[in-house]
């Protein structure tokens, strides 16, 4: 394929850094839009906060397509800064493109955005519920979703959403260095004795979809997917690949699910009512998705994308305890 001028907005985060380093090792000219310099060798920064219009625009410029991952992402806090990040971002960056004439934008978005409290065996990606969606961060990104996906086919935008599932990786802070910091403490629950079986996603198989995306958004465009490794396991297995691979003891505290789900609906009403931006310990959409079975089909996603993961889970493990021998916790 010809080189392409890619926008990438939150490359700053783990997987938009891999998506930005992944598209610039194959001959694409790559820009970083955030807040702070994303500082990969080759990939211009261009920085600016999602919610400007003109810093959006600027950053767009001369852009033939945008890969946008940029989001507040967490589990608590203010609904109007998730809306002013997630929806008015979103229609930021299709405004920028709509002005240049058009382009094509593959759009990250989340399996939250379709998760409603029950479990997931199996299914594909099923539509976006703002409405129902679990969580000021989940019923966002549902609506920029939908914001996205009815431009498609509009003012020369062609847009598709990719859904990556619980991503994770070497060096990844959201995740991957909570769990372990919770466990090297002792503060790691499991609900339910951590039996929920559960589909994550490492983090190259992830970039590698949304890549395959853009490669075949003429094909698919209007249409969301799912992407995960295809690998199904349990949160207590998941839990101690991270903790083995980062040489902490795996997590030790069982609670019932339903207990958890009561506590995070009582820690949530008290987390608004108290000041500072910490995260609470638990909430009720984290005791869902800690206690409640959500793994996917992923044969239509690899058929339409003609993607497939190239990083096992275990490959995975190993790549993260390798990392961790050169990044001892406390160094």
């Amino acid at each position: 394929m010809s080189p392409r001028r890619v926008l990438v907005t939150g490359a700053s985060g783990m997987l938009g850094g891999a998506v930005a380093e992944l598209l610039r090792d194959r001959g694409d000219q790559v820009a970083a839009f955030q807040r702070r310099p994303a500082g990969i060798p080759g990939v211009e920064d261009r920085l600016g906060s999602l919610t400007d219009p003109a810093a959006v625009a600027r950053a767009a410029e001369g852009r033939d397509a945008i890969v946008h991952l940029a989001a507040k992402v967490s589990i608590s806090g203010p609904e109007e800064e998730y809306r002013a990040i997630n929806i008015g971002g979103t229609e930021n960056v299709l405004a920028a493109l709509r002005a240049q004439g058009g382009g094509h934008l593959v759009n990250v978005s989340s399996p939250s955005v379709a998760h409603l409290g029950s479990a997931i065996v199996g299914l594909d990606a099923t539509p976006a519920d703002p409405e129902r969606a679990r969580g000021p961060y989940a019923r966002t990104k549902a609506a920029a979703e939908l914001t996205a996906m009815s431009a498609d086919g509009h003012d020369g935008l062609l847009v598709t959403s990719i859904r990556p599932h619980v991503v994770w990786g070497p060096g990844d802070t959201q995740l991957v260095g909570r769990i372990v910091e919770r466990a090297s403490t002792g503060r790691l629950p499991l609900l339910d004795d951590g039996m929920a079986l559960i589909d994550t996603t490492y983090v190259d198989n992830a970039a590698g979809a949304i890549v395959a995306a853009l490669d075949r958004i003429e094909d698919v465009h209007g249409e969301s997917f799912v992407v995960t490794n295809g690998e199904p396991r349990t949160v207590r297995d998941v839990f101690t690949g991270f903790c083995e691979a980062a040489g902490v003891p795996g997590p030790r505290l069982r609670i019932p699910g339903s207990v958890a789900r009561l506590a995070g609906r009582v820690v949530e009403r008290l987390w608004e009512a108290r000041p500072g931006h910490d995260e609470p310990p638990m909430t009720e959409f984290l005791a869902e998705q800690m206690s409640t079975a959500h793994w996917f089909d992923q044969r239509r996603t690899r058929e339409r994308l003609q993607w497939e993961p190239t990083v096992s889970l275990d490959e995975g493990f190993e790549r993260l305890a390798a990392w961790y021998r050169e990044h001892p916790l406390g160094s």
